[in-house]
């Protein structure tokens, strides 16, 4: 680890390349409350030292993007820039389209990580190596230089990750949970992240807080304690944390600013600490149940969609507010609302 600006850098996998060990997380970013916000939170991320930047084709139905592309323009030679795909078994033609709509809404002409959102289903790996799979559309852009590495991404089950691995494909990064839950439970700490180092892929920690800080929120943990847990791991390139406001991402700057790694004799407590409610998943929703399922990718399979979800609601809303129709004809062959949006 070193130490660049005022915030500890780390390795991004077997390269050169260094990251800050905090990462800006892109979906939290589109739930600020105006533009305005959201592009001077990333203003103040960069001038902290943050240089890592998350981000998604269907977050937020496309303002993560817009919004991070106007806090960015005129910083982009600073960050390590990274958003996601969301072919979700689609063909490599679908993946081209999303990678220039997601080019055009950073407002930049190639991204420093591109991944596959999301490996939820058990076929998914199978669907992203085949013929005309998505695996085509990521060799393809980083030979035309639009990317400079490549990844995937996931947070349902470490055997998916591992299968997604062993079809062979040459992943730079690969993004899941890390917290001290999940070293309990369906853990992608110990069966994944080996592999990882052995690879020398670069791991992405995501979740670290439980994806809304329910751990948090109910006394059972700091926003401190999980942070430095995740930047404590060996492999691990970031910790990405969704901030949706001001005074949230100056407590993780303030976190960041100041880490030292835990001992392992630290690590192990606060392990012990999260067994008692690990075993059922309580506060790992993504993994046991489809709270945090995009619907993006229950589209793309044709599934029922969880109407309670942060992402429907905004859609339903959507809908109320414009006049818009909301989708209901559910071709898996293709996405059933807008793949251009603007805000």
């Amino acid at each position: 680890m070193q130490t660049t600006g005022s915030i500890p850098t780390k390795r991004f996998g077997k390269t050169e390349v260094l990251l800050s060990a905090l990462g800006l997380g892109g979906h939290h970013l589109g739930s600020a409350k105006d533009e305005k916000t959201a592009v001077e939170m990333v203003h103040r991320a960069i001038a902290g030292g943050v240089t890592f930047f998350d981000n998604c084709w269907e977050y937020n139905r496309g303002k993560s993007e817009n919004w991070m592309g106007k806090g960015l323009k005129g910083h982009r030679d600073k960050v390590f820039l990274m958003t996601k795909v969301c072919t979700h078994g689609r063909d490599a033609g679908l993946a081209v389209q999303m990678l220039e709509e997601s080019l055009r809404r950073l407002q930049t002409d190639h991204l420093d990580l591109w991944q596959i959102h999301a490996c939820t289903y058990n076929n998914d790996p199978e669907l992203f190596i085949r013929p005309n799979g998505a695996a085509e559309a990521l060799l393809r852009a980083k030979k035309q230089g639009k990317v400079r590495f490549v990844g995937f991404t996931g947070h349902k089950d470490p055997e998916f990750h591992l299968k997604m691995i062993e079809t062979g494909f040459p992943f730079d990064a690969v993004q899941m949970p890390i917290n001290p839950f999940d070293a309990n439970f369906r853990s992608f700490e110990k069966e994944v992240l080996p592999v990882l180092i052995q690879k020398g892929m670069a791991c992405l920690a995501m979740k670290p807080v439980g994806g809304h800080g329910d751990p948090v929120q109910k006394g059972i943990f700091t926003v401190a304690e999980l942070l430095r847990y995740s930047m404590s791991l060996a492999g691990v390139a970031t910790t990405i944390s969704g901030m949706e406001k001001m005074e949230y991402l100056e407590e993780n700057l303030k976190i960041a600013q100041s880490f030292t790694p835990l001992t392992e004799t630290e690590m192990q407590a606060l392990r012990d600490r999260a067994k008692q409610y690990a075993g059922d998943g309580q506060f790992e929703l993504y993994k046991t149940s489809i709270r945090f399922d995009n619907p993006e990718t229950r589209y793309a399979h044709d599934f029922p969609q969880d109407m309670q979800s942060i992402e429907m609601r905004q859609i339903a809303k959507d809908a109320d507010n414009t006049g818009k129709p909301f989708p209901e004809v559910k071709d898996p062959a293709k996405s059933p609302w807008p793949q251009t949006m603007d805000f």
